[in-house]
């Protein structure tokens, strides 16, 4: 095992065997923060899959106190472009291999963890920053404009802090990671947090665990990454979770016995499948966060659990709701956004409706900005409904409208194998656990997954609404 620190044992794992200990990780982090000092590099953007060479290029540019902005993997070239230009990019680090975007400068070629990597110069320019901006996270999928959020790092230590001390009962010494590096979610909870409570962080490519080109999720390659790495924990999005569970059900199988914690984000998870996940031995415990929150602030955990809640606020984290229903958060928060200089505020409005309950379990039910005011006058969160429809086994992903309509409709992605007759069989079966105003009258089969790859969701999992009823319109389509 190379660089391995045997006395203390492997804190990063990647492909071929590569194992680094501690003293050889600082080693390497220290190394690139001081070329990237020599070059004078301001702005460093990353496009690379997971890899043991992301981390230290990551950890390296918080050591050399400069701006890492992450680049995913699914972003247009067009998006590429424009994060390079607004954030000010004068560094690109990326494979030696790379062909794609953008058109390179000066190219350097250099190794991080045994990975053959290019550095390429670029213009950059002055941008608009708030001071202290250490990590620039766009939070838009592969449509649109993506928004630049500008975070410290006191933020994310506060985050990271703030799981160490939640998951330390769990003693959880091995973490496989399953999303993208540039999702805030996985660089913050599987990276920093890892690392700042002593365990081992297994950065293989996403092929390996099952992901391919964010718009494909195999279940089986993911199962079979945690039984080989022995990681006890894993992130994943809900929709990973159904087919991961899935998978398992109709194969008579069982998640992997050294699988201790499976934190759920993204979007809503719901308690049905969370139930169905832990019966097949997944320990599976939804979360809330967001990326002007430095992700991560409320989390389920063993012994503070409750099923269909987001969980209780963080020890970073500080929860209200305001008179309107809107969540609001405090503690660790951004600095701003690029380009937009207003204050931030001490609490800030998430967008997000819920409520809190007497034990503090935080219940969120929807986007302010989502809930349908039908023709009757009725106001209705489509993603209570959606959230009734995902609990139907044959439905994986649901989008409800209807606006100024006088009954609801929706947009269904399911398997091949479900029938016209059994999907209206789950439709009625949802309905039925529904008021008359919020139940779903019409409905079409989506013609694709609802990721970020085709377009049809954000980085983290939610629907992209506007770009799915586009390509599926239903004003025609009767139920059947």
């Amino acid at each position: 095992m190379s660089g391995l620190d045997e006395a203390h044992g492997p804190v990063l794992l990647g492909a071929g065997g590569l194992s680094l200990g501690r003293q050889a990780l600082d080693a390497q982090v220290g190394a690139f923060a001081q070329r990237l000092r020599d070059a004078k590099v301001r702005v460093l953007a990353t496009l690379l899959d997971n890899s043991p060479g992301w981390i230290v290029a990551d950890l390296a540019a918080a050591r050399a106190g400069i701006v890492h902005v992450p680049l995913p993997a699914f972003f247009t070239p067009e998006q590429v472009r424009h994060a390079l230009v607004v954030a000010g990019v004068d560094a690109l680090l990326t494979a030696a291999a790379h062909a794609g975007l953008p058109p390179a400068g000066r190219r350097e070629p250099l190794t991080l963890a045994r990975q053959a990597l290019s550095l390429r110069r670029l213009p950059g320019g002055e941008v608009r920053i708030p001071p202290g901006t250490r990590k620039i996270t766009f939070t838009s999928g592969t449509t649109g404009t993506p928004k630049g959020v500008c975070l410290d790092a006191r933020a994310m230590h506060e985050v990271a802090q703030g799981l160490v001390r939640a998951l330390a009962p769990l003693q959880l010494r091995r973490h496989l990671s399953a999303l993208p590096y540039p999702v805030l979610l996985e660089n913050v909870a599987g990276v920093l947090a890892p690392l700042a409570a002593g365990g081992a962080c297994v950065a293989l490519p996403l092929a390996q665990v099952g992901l391919a080109g964010s718009s494909a999720f195999d279940p089986a390659l993911l199962q079979q990454a945690v039984e080989s790495q022995g990681a006890d924990s894993v992130i994943v999005l809900p929709q990973m979770l159904a087919a991961w569970t899935g998978w398992l059900c109709r194969g008579g199988r069982r998640a992997p016995d050294g699988l201790r914690f499976v934190a759920v984000g993204g979007a809503a998870v719901g308690d049905t499948l969370l139930r169905a996940a832990r019966d097949r031995g997944i320990p599976a415990y939804e979360g809330y966060g967001l990326s002007e929150g430095a992700s991560v602030q409320t989390l389920n955990l063993p012994g503070a659990d409750r099923a269909g809640s987001a969980g209780t606020p963080l020890p970073h984290a500080r929860v209200r709701i305001a008179a309107d229903g809107e969540v609001e958060v405090a503690g660790s928060l951004f600095l701003g956004y690029i380009g937009e200089p207003a204050p931030v505020p001490a609490w800030w409005p998430t967008g997000d409706l819920g409520c809190l309950d007497a034990e503090g379990f935080l219940h969120v039910q929807g986007r302010k900005k989502n809930v349908l005011i039908t023709s009757f006058g009725r106001n209705v969160s489509p993603e209570w409904v959606e959230g009734v429809l995902h609990e139907q086994a044959g439905i994986a992903q649901a989008v409800v409208y209807g606006e100024a309509q006088p009954a609801l409709s929706a947009v269904l992605w399911v398997a091949p194998e479900v029938t016209d007759d059994v999907l209206r069989r789950c439709v009625d079966e949802a309905n039925a656990r529904l008021p008359d105003y919020a139940r779903v009258t019409r409905f079409v089969r989506a013609s694709l997954p609802f990721s970020a790859a085709s377009g049809m969701a954000t980085a983290n999992g939610r629907p992209r609404r506007r770009a799915i009823l586009d390509a599926h319109p239903i004003t025609r389509t009767e139920a059947p």
